[in-house]
């Protein structure tokens, strides 16, 4: 345990601790409250931001799990404070969660600012309710610990063991092929989530709380440790002690969010093959924290480090509870430490070096050994050419080989809804070899970036066996998703990046091995069609989301907001 901070040093003593007007109030409203001098003068303030609602099937448990961080708080000497949030719930909230995420990091950085408060404990796990609240708590510079919500049991049907997301699309297609009906389908609506917590595959969620833990902001083995587990409600309860250690350390977020950690974060999500996601929010994250990271960075990395993960989608069997137990992401990250900095701090060991010291994989089967990878190199590569020049991305070890170099013609839909509406039209005479593109579901045109870019296969093709086709958008795609989709095209093709510029018939090249994606139409042909290129009516004339239009940044910059994103600094407030 560090030294103790006098309460004159602790940031919340200005509100509470002078003898002018303004501490006599905070003072008084704070026995409004029925607290006691005893249980707060001189004490280390701790927010915790809380993201559970009753629509967040994620977050449900998130509740009970603050009274476990606020027990840890108590013991360790400090005073808890619990602030409910922006929830962010993926699975209900449209068009996507995307589209509000920088607004959770804004409110969560200008109430850290605001209130008296001297550290925090953020909870989420919800695909973007991770990076969000990262953005933010790095933005207001306290010290602040994470706390993931973790993964849900595994689901289970007819003696199949269940990945949600994943076999959500896997018997989705099934359905359209008339391989399975509707009884099936009820009863997989009963298997498929069966307790609380976020994606138990490795998808989006599973791979940004990985990459919190390896950013050093969680308690060790925090972020696969099941929701519904008591070792979680353990978990919560350390991180509680642990931040107010910090207050008294003065380890600020910005000590641990170093170009180091974030380039470990990458490592991680490579290493895990992870979610394509991970890589706008690390970037946007990495910003927050002063630090410049690139798609480029990701591609670098991605020859270095072996996919070791047996975890699906990326692998082929397991879940993670079973990565969990056997190792979690220390005994991962045990597997590859010449690929670490292991002497930068975290939020609970002076370096990486000593949180990992005894950490131990006990199944070579769910993570590899180094001669035994799911895949020899990173899961996700970045593409170059004409098509995306500032860069599109595929999670190729979640694509059928085969396709990996392919050419052929493209099949254009100007929307989701247009895609929806004509996916079956025999008149697009779509086959096994057309390209999909979808385009006006970036950042702008979505709007929010929406999870469009697994688009589905046309029933005919499905009925003939066929599961996987070459599809490109400027959209994101969900973590749990597989096939070969090429996603995050960028510029947008809504700000009239090249995708605007596609025709049914062009044919369009992927190459993964040699990272490029080609429209194969002369450059004089594609300038006529720029110079009758015309942008499409704004998404919002009003409120939030003229606001987003305005300030939002594109997937290769992390989709922040430009004016969160820029340099500079913010003062507290003055509370006397």
């Amino acid at each position: 345990m560090s030294p103790r901070k006098s309460p004159e040093e602790l940031r919340s003593h200005q509100w509470y601790g002078t003898d002018g007007l303004r501490s006599f109030s905070h003072r008084a409203r704070t026995r409004q409250l029925g607290y006691l001098p005893e249980e707060h003068l001189g004490k280390p303030v701790v927010a915790i931001l809380n993201t559970w609602s009753d629509i967040n099937p994620c977050h449900v448990h998130l509740r009970d799990r603050a009274q476990a961080v606020k027990r840890g708080v108590w013991q360790a000497g400090g005073f808890p404070l619990e602030f409910p949030v922006s929830t962010l719930s993926e699975t209900f909230q449209k068009p996507t969660p995307m589209l509000y995420r920088n607004l959770l990091a804004l409110e969560t950085e200008e109430l850290l600012r605001s209130y008296p408060v001297d550290g925090a404990v953020l909870m989420g796990g919800c695909d973007k309710s991770t990076p969000a609240l990262l953005m933010g708590a790095a933005s207001a510079g306290l010290p602040a610990v994470f706390v993931p919500a973790g993964p849900m049991l595994p689901g289970h049907w007819r003696g199949e063991t269940l990945g949600s997301g994943t076999d959500m699309w896997k018997y989705w297609d099934d359905k359209r092929a008339g391989v399975i009906g509707d009884c099936e389908m009820q009863e997989l609506e009963s298997g498929l989530a069966r307790s609380p917590g976020h994606c138990m595959t490795m998808g989006t969620a599973s791979t940004l709380t990985a990459a919190a833990e390896a950013l050093g902001v969680t308690v060790p083995g925090a972020s696969s440790i099941p929701a519904v587990d008591s070792g979680h409600d353990r978990m919560a309860a350390k991180a509680g002690m642990t931040i107010v250690d910090l207050i008294h350390k003065d380890r600020r977020i910005g000590d641990v969010l170093t170009a180091e950690a974030f380039e470990d974060a990458v490592t991680t999500v490579l290493g895990l093959g992870g979610s394509t996601n991970a890589v706008i929010h690390l970037i946007a994250m990495a910003g927050r924290a002063g630090v410049k990271l690139t798609l480029d960075d990701f591609d670098r990395v991605a020859r270095t480090v072996p996919v070791l993960a047996n975890v699906r989608p990326g692998g082929q069997t397991y879940l993670m509870e079973d990565f969990h137990f056997a190792g979690g992401l220390p005994g991962f990250l045990s597997r590859i430490p010449d690929l670490l900095h292991l002497d930068r701090p975290t939020v609970c060991h002076d370096t990486l070096r000593d949180q990992l010291a005894g950490a131990r994989v006990h199944d070579d089967d769910v993570i590899r050994t180094r001669d035994n990878p799911v895949a020899a190199e990173g899961g996700v590569a970045v593409l170059r050419g004409n098509l995306c020049p500032d860069g599109a991305v595929i999670k190729h070890i979640a694509a059928e080989p085969h396709l990996l170099a392919h050419t052929g013609p493209a099949v254009v839909f100007d929307d989701y809804k247009e895609m929806q509406r004509t996916i079956n039209d025999p008149a697009l005479g779509i086959t096994a070899d057309s390209v999909l593109v979808l385009r006006n579901a970036g950042p702008k045109g979505g709007p929010g970036m929406p999870e469009y870019g697994m688009l589905p296969l046309p029933d005919h093709l499905l009925k003939q066996g066929v599961r996987d086709m070459v599809r490109i958008s400027d959209a994101r795609m969900s973590g749990t998703s597989y096939g070969t989709c090429v996603l995050h095209v960028a510029p947008e093709s809504y700000v009239g990046g090249p995708l605007a510029l596609v025709r049914t018939g062009d044919p369009i090249t992927l190459d993964v091995e040699n990272r490029t994606l080609t429209l194969d139409v002369d450059d004089e042909e594609l300038n006529r069609r720029r110079a009758e290129w015309t942008p499409p009516p704004a998404r919002y004339e009003r409120g939030y989301g003229a606001l987003y239009n305005d300030q939002i940044t594109q997937a290769d910059t992390g989709c922040d907001f430009e004016f969160l994103a820029r340099p500079g600094t913010v003062q507290d407030p003055y509370a006397g």
